[in-house]
């Protein structure tokens, strides 16, 4: 929406430009045909240049950030749920949609004008004469309108004026037919359905129209040897307004323009340099509204950062790399080496490798002497990069150990087609007993509420013996005396028993209050459910993640995990269908209350 608003904008503005440039730079110059083209070429230009856009790139130094390989670092859960609460949706008004809606407005009706104008075009067509001559197709009519000229269709009315008239006036709709006018009425029709709410461009359509009347009087004028002839049947011509929209028609407007024009001196050529005026508006234009400048941090330099970084943290310690291309017999020689000169335990497994013995797989577990545990795991269908291990000491002395990867990664997460995992674990537990770790407690589901019940007010009771007695009808029918005692007793009657009748509405608005009271704590508690299953559904991500990093993907603690969290959705999905079903059966007892307030009053009014 936003971007239709835009392109609008500054469609109209590049309108307006031309516009102007053409008003007061070269409305009064001679070089109509030039003029023509600048016009058309003002539309296509305020298509076409607002989707040209110039991208520049911008390249930045990168911001240095250290890099911190904490040794053995513990993974800490943070949570980001913050519970929500449930507000009152206040109305408000989308101006843009009544915006759009303005438009589509003005834009529909203007098309149907358009559609009733070729319709009324091809009423004066439909089932006339036409003559053929060279390229022009003559229809001589017989309706009081203005001569006009449709493509190659000339249409006038021969009867309306003298021979030298006709001439006159044949060489002008000749000149708009050859040089193919009606082509620049129609662009101009149809720019102002687009662009309707815009008064610039109904000024735009006028121009192009005159300066089209312009062309032609200058070129018939040259064929014609009276000149003052010509003008006089301008002025004739201004008396018959009927005129066919779009279409090019002798009569226009501003006829005084036209003769002024007619006896106008040639403009001089150096004049020509008004039409490039316009150039560094649009140039201005290009570098104000149609340049996207990208910054982009240079490439090399962010490198040389990070692997300064980098050494910076390992300079005084040890590294042992893991490539892809390390054999079994060097991981099993690391794993003895890290051993024997710094007392930690190497675990490696899930080892896989392609065709040209490249590791693609491969799991990392770091012991430490504190008891701390450091996993990376590495799962990919193409060659793995380098990971570290990395043996630093402190001022005073302590070892500590990190596994690193060149990606710089410290924690889960997925990169491209490449998964990588890395956890660790703090424990004081002998590492005979790390092997059973104790499992986190899983999540318990919310219960869904349930449509508050409760007993419903008694209908108002009615005393059947203060019921007035209805009146007996005539046995005789002829006696139309009796009759008309009867019909009298009769309204009385309806009339006590309107006033016997009791008055439900007031039991009417009572079940009314309760039952709108009752659904406004469910809808309330309904509040309260969805959010508790949002904060549920979070704190099982946290609950599978947990498991994933103490036991990894392949433990059977994690599938049990999984298949807890699949449960618990299905008893979620259960307590929704038991809820629709409350509702419906909610619906029913409605309904049914309804049917038993009509019944009974069926009932009483029988008994009446």
């Amino acid at each position: 929406m936003e971007a239709l608003f835009i392109f609008i904008v500054k469609s109209s503005g590049l309108i307006a430009l031309f516009y102007f440039a053409y008003f007061f730079l070269l409305r009064k110059e001679t070089f109509f045909n030039s003029s023509r083209w600048f016009l058309l070429a003002g539309l296509i230009t305020s298509i076409v240049l607002p989707f040209v856009v110039y991208t520049k790139v911008v390249w930045i130094d990168p911001v240095p950030v250290p890099v911190d390989y904490a040794p053995a670092a513990n993974y800490h859960y943070t949570p980001n749920y913050h519970p929500q609460i449930a507000e009152e949706e206040s109305f408000e008004i989308n101006w843009n949609l009544v915006s759009l809606g303005i438009y589509a407005l003005g834009f529909a009706a203007f098309m149907i004008k358009f559609g009733i104008d070729f319709y009324s075009l091809n009423s004066v067509l439909k089932g006339k004469k036409v003559e053929q001559q060279a390229d022009f197709k003559f229809v001589d009519v017989k309706e009081n309108i203005a001569p006009f000229s449709y493509f190659d269709y000339i249409v006038y009315n021969s009867s309306m004026y003298s021979e030298s008239e006709l001439e006159s006036i044949l060489e002008h709709e000749k000149v708009h037919s050859d040089q193919h006018h009606t082509v620049d009425v129609i662009i101009s029709r149809i720019f102002c359905i687009l662009f309707w709410f815009n008064p610039i461009i109904w000024l735009y359509k006028k121009a192009i129209l005159q300066n089209l009347e312009f062309i032609a009087d200058n070129e018939a004028s040259k064929k014609i040897s009276d000149k003052k002839a010509y003008q006089y049947t301008l002025l004739k011509i201004t008396t018959h307004e009927t005129c066919v929209a779009i279409t090019n028609h002798f009569y226009q407007s501003l006829i005084k323009k036209r003769i002024v024009m007619l006896n106008k001196n040639q403009s001089k050529k150096w004049n020509y340099w008004k039409y490039y005026a316009v150039i560094p508006a649009l140039g201005a234009f290009v570098l104000l509204f149609q340049i996207k400048t990208i910054a982009q941090e240079k490439k090399e330099l962010k490198e040389k950062t990070e692997k300064a970084a980098l050494a910076s943290i390992i300079q005084d310690g040890e590294v042992y790399k893991i490539t892809k291309s390390t054999t079994d017999q060097e991981l099993k020689d690391l794993s003895a080496k890290l051993k024997s000169e710094h007392n930690v335990d190497l675990e490696i497994s899930n080892v896989k490798r392609n065709s040209e013995n490249e590791l693609i797989a491969i799991k990392i577990r770091v012991i430490k002497e504190s008891g701390k545990v450091q996993v990376i795991e590495m799962n990919s269908t193409k060659a793995l990069k380098d990971c570290s291990i990395v043996i630093d000491k402190d001022d005073e002395g302590t070892k500590s150990v990190s596994l690193v990867t060149d990606d710089q990664i410290d924690h889960p997460v997925v990169i491209q087609n490449r998964d990588v995992v890395v956890r660790n674990f703090e424990s004081d537990v002998t590492p005979e007993d790390r092997s059973s770790p104790v499992p986190p407690t899983a999540p318990v589901a919310p219960m869904a509420p349930v449509f508050p019940a409760g007993p419903m007010p008694p209908a108002p009771a009615i005393d059947m013996s203060k019921m007035p007695k209805p009146p007996v009808a005539p046995a005789s029918p002829k006696d139309k005396v009796a009759w008309a005692k009867f019909e009298k007793e009769m309204a009385e009657f309806e009339k006590k028993m309107e006033a016997f009748e009791p008055d439900l509405s007031a039991y009417e608005k009572q079940v009314d209050a309760i039952m709108a009271q009752r659904e406004a704590i469910f809808e309330k508690q309904m509040e309260k459910y969805e959010i508790a299953m949002e904060k549920f559904n979070f704190d099982m991500d946290k609950f599978s993640q947990d498991v994933e990093i103490k036991y990894g993907r392949d433990s059977k603690e994690y599938e049990r995990s999984v298949k807890q969290y699949e449960n618990d959705m299905r008893q979620h999905q259960f307590d929704m269908k038991q809820h629709e079903k409350d509702m419906k059966q909610f619906e029913k007892d409605m309904k049914q209350r309804e049917k038993e307030l009509k019944k009974w009053e069926k009932e009483n009014n029988k008994k009446s």
